[in-house]
């Protein structure tokens, strides 16, 4: 379970000795995450469960919209949330307030009102899009030498991002799929304090790092625009909450996912012509674009993990042994394992290449990824045509697809940010890093759009769905490798 953030760079760890502030910002992440993808596990599986079980009865398209529109709304907070620590708060109280809003969110989601299950979803966004970027930050604050150390230290950090992602899905599942529900966000929630109480009690480690900014002479202009921006919020949400607004989840995903589409569209051709680039810098912002639209498609197939994967899980998956069953939400898991595990042995390979004073290039990178993506949905599509035959799967065939994504995901994930940083031009690369988010977020929502017909299409047609999705990857990851040498020319020895 990577993170498109620098957090997500795996390296392989020297002998160092880090400071005691890296386990205090560890701690914090693996909580945050933990009630994350704790939540995320339970949440389609929550919007299609039956009324009279506690659930809210939509059907497959609309609640994996909502999925969609969610998850999209995580990355694109994460903006105004480095803003915010950049220009106000700074990066330390932005974990604080950040991971307030998180628990509010979550314990107003364990409230049994479709109110609190809207509110509460925007509160997790918000307080995610806080805390993400600025945890991250933190950490690179650490190490102001950067360097070898520094790839270590975020290395720790990476480690605690998938082990929150691992637990977060055991104790959550088990809760809101056996007992009840609400009881599941809940125990988000409380993971979610948990972290916040450490992060309180151990936040002297971090030093005089990351407090406000203490010469902002626009502070008043930052807080007016501030203010403004969450009377317009606070609005928009009463006014959805109390149905004068009427929003319809799929067509609301569906115009979102096209304004992304335009945003970044008009964004790269605005860039192209008026940013006064010259010939070279030109030429890698055409390869910017080229990953910005590979990486909306990769996260479109790997996002499914929490919609269709997790309908399949529920639906088509024989989960009893003796006469126990395991909650669907328990195969989530699997992803940020096979990461934990695969890190070393990936980051071992890039090593050994460079040892033999040979490196892959980015476009194959990128292409192996996508292709090992598609691979995971063939074998789901193999699973799919069983189930379809009224034949329930075993949980193996789950695993396997999840172990291809990995892969895939550790391929692809850590290189990107660090790719668009080293094409960008110096004085954009804020502006691009802001892009990929965008890509991030664009990838939430198709993936949203996408598990909303697979499965809502019925037992029959779900077979053709998931080789679409795997044609499509393989496909892509499949013309970036015949082009490489192209891109690469373009790139103009950015590598």
């Amino acid at each position: 379970m990577t993170d498109p953030s620098p957090a997500a760079a795996p390296a392989t760890t020297p002998a160092v000795r880090h400071p005691r502030g890296l386990y205090t910002l560890f701690f914090t992440e693996m909580w945050e995450r933990f009630s994350y993808y704790g939540m995320r596990a339970l949440l389609v599986l929550f919007m299609v469960d039956q009324i009279q079980r506690g659930g809210l009865g939509y059907t497959d398209e609309v609640a994996s919209a909502i999925y969609g529109l969610y998850v999209a709304a995580v990355y694109l907070a994460a903006l105004p949330g480095g803003w915010l620590a950049d220009h106000l708060l700074g990066t330390r109280r932005a974990v604080w307030y950040g991971g307030l809003v998180i628990a509010a969110g979550h314990f107003t989601l364990a409230i049994p009102r479709i109110e609190a299950f809207f509110l509460g979803l925007i509160l997790v966004a918000l307080g995610t899009g806080l805390l993400k970027p600025n945890v991250s930050a933190l950490v690179g604050q650490l190490y102001p030498e950067a360097g070898a150390r520094r790839d270590a230290g975020f290395t720790v950090f990476y480690m605690g991002i998938n082990l929150g992602a691992f637990l977060g899905p055991i104790a959550c599942s088990t809760l809101g799929e056996k007992v009840n529900w609400h009881y599941g966000f809940a125990a988000a929630g409380v993971g979610m304090v948990a972290g916040l109480i450490q992060f309180r009690l151990t936040a002297r480690h971090l030093g005089d790092l990351g407090h406000p900014p203490l010469n902002n002479p626009q502070r008043r202009r930052d807080i007016a625009l501030t203010l403004i921006a969450l009377h317009v919020l606070f609005i928009l949400v009463l006014l959805g909450l109390t149905g004068i607004l009427p929003l319809e989840p799929v067509a609301l995903a569906q115009h979102t996912a096209g304004f992304l589409v335009a945003l970044g569209a008009v964004y790269f051709v605005a860039l192209f012509l008026f940013a006064g680039l010259d010939a070279t810098e030109k030429r890698r912002l055409v390869v910017v674009a080229i990953l910005f639209v590979t990486s909306a498609i990769f996260w479109a197939g790997l996002e499914q993990a929490g919609s269709s994967l997790n309908l399949f899980a529920s639906r088509f998956t024989d989960r009893e042994w003796s006469g126990w069953e395991m909650p669907a939400g328990w195969l989530q898991i699997f992803n940020p394992l096979f990461v934990i595990l695969l890190a070393p042995v990936v980051a071992s390979l890039w090593l050994a290449l460079a040892r033999h004073q040979r490196r892959m290039a980015l476009p194959i990178q990128f292409g192996l990824g996508l292709a090992l993506l598609g691979c995971g949905f063939l074998v789901i599509y193999v699973a799919s045509l069983r189930a379809a035959a009224g034949t329930m799967v075993w949980p193996t065939w789950l695993i396997t697809t999840y172990f291809f994504h990995s892969v895939g995901e550790l391929f692809l994930s850590p290189v990107g940010l660090s790719s668009v940083t080293k094409l960008a031009p110096a004085r954009l690369v804020g502006q691009m890093m802001g892009l990929w988010f965008l890509a991030t977020s664009l990838g939430n929502l198709m993936a949203g759009l996408l598990a909303g017909q697979v499965s809502a299409a019925g037992a029959a047609e779900m077979p053709g769905r998931f080789l679409m999705v795997a044609l499509v990857t393989i496909g892509t990851g499949l013309l970036l490798v015949m082009f490489v040498r192209p891109i690469r020319r373009l790139m103009a020895g950015a590598e």
